[in-house]
């Protein structure tokens, strides 16, 4: 019996198991690994955050099925040599084949005390310490929020209509906010925090963190509580590989997904490196891939020559709960259309995911 082991149950790792469980050959078994008994919405963290969703609202359950085990664990380390994962507190699991789909962390790009003085939406564990936090502020209480990218966007609309007896201020190292998406679209979006009274910071560059204590261009601002949206890297566990890896750390795989010469080894997701930057979509087209590459590696098949292209739906984004702004098959939407829109998108996730 072979054993297909999963390392994280996010969308890639998800999307993997919906596709393949259906379809799996009888000499084949799936583990999947993850420290949490769920699958989180990460897309949702910047809510949970804000205190508009409760914890359940972003939490699914993983499918079930006899011929999938679960083990909830701490991964220490990835065995490449051994064909084996080392797990903190538990025996280490064996594979045949593996599927690395962790994810990612915050990246503080070197700024001292980013890391130790500020707050974060990477993980559920700390999106929910990010909601104590905030929710525990006196009134009129400074929020500052590092990173004016879609997460940051989203955790300081949805903050101002939770708590809007606090100040919000963005920190955007740009000229203006979004400058990655058309003009119409970062244009809307300034507009709507200047009536909400977010304040946005351009052109901002943070040189250190202390406790309530924001450093831009090495002025001092003072700051109740601090959240960093800044960017993001591969988890440690990929990070300590040793394989072949891109600038941004992250694995270069070959076209079939798998690491180079170890074609019993797949990264999904946020860790691979990829034309895209990483998403919840682009891990879902990959995994989708790499259950037909499996399916016919199993089947002794020959693989394709090539594989298709992934094709990104677009990009949207909430002001909270009735405005949001987006990227639609490269049309621009924004207001009460494109905040449905994304709660459509949601719910079908949630109850159609299959």
């Amino acid at each position: 019996m072979k054993n297909l082991v999963i390392l994280g149950g996010g969308y890639g790792g998800i999307r993997i198991l919906d596709r393949l469980l259906p379809q799996l050959p009888d000499d084949v078994s799936v583990t999947l690994i993850d420290r949490a008994p769920y699958h989180s919405l990460k897309t949702e963290f910047y809510a949970l955050a804000a205190g508009t969703i409760s914890d359940q609202d972003v939490r699914v359950p993983f499918p079930e099925n006899p011929k999938l085990k679960i083990i909830y664990a701490e991964i220490v380390k990835i065995d490449l040599e051994g064909k084996k994962i080392v797990l903190e507190n538990e025996a280490d699991v064996t594979y045949d084949d593996l599927i690395i789909g962790l994810g990612c962390e915050d990246k503080y790009h070197n700024v001292p005390g980013a890391d130790k003085f500020t707050y974060s939406i990477q993980t559920i564990e700390k999106s929910r310490s990010t909601y104590q936090a905030l929710n525990n502020l006196a009134p009129g209480s400074i929020v500052s929020i590092v990173g004016a990218g879609l997460s940051g966007v989203e955790l300081a609309s949805e903050l101002v209509e939770s708590r809007p007896d606090l100040k919000v201020k963005l920190f955007d190292r740009g000229n203006y906010i979004l400058s990655a998406f058309p003009v119409k679209l970062s244009t809307y979006v300034q507009n709507w925090f200047d009536n909400n009274g977010v304040d946005i910071v351009s052109n901002s560059n943070i040189t250190r963190v202390e406790e309530n204590l924001l450093y831009n261009h090495d002025e001092p601002i003072s700051s109740d509580a601090i959240v960093w949206t800044a960017g993001v890297q591969p988890n440690r566990i990929v990070r300590e590989m040793d394989v072949e890896k891109d600038k941004q750390g992250r694995v270069v795989l070959t076209k079939h997904h798998n690491i180079p010469n170890n074609e019993h080894v797949y990264v999904v997701g946020d860790c691979a490196s990829l034309p895209h930057a990483p998403s919840a979509q682009l891990a879902e087209g990959q995994g989708e891939q790499i259950v037909q590459i499996l399916l016919k590696r199993w089947n002794r098949e020959e693989l394709p020559e090539t594989l298709p292209v992934i094709k990104l739906k677009g990009i949207l984004g909430s002001l909270g709960k009735k405005h949001g702004f987006g990227l639609v098959n490269e049309k621009a939407v924004t207001g009460r259309v494109a905040r449905l829109l994304k709660s459509g998108i949601l719910w079908m996730y949630k109850y159609h995911r299959g």
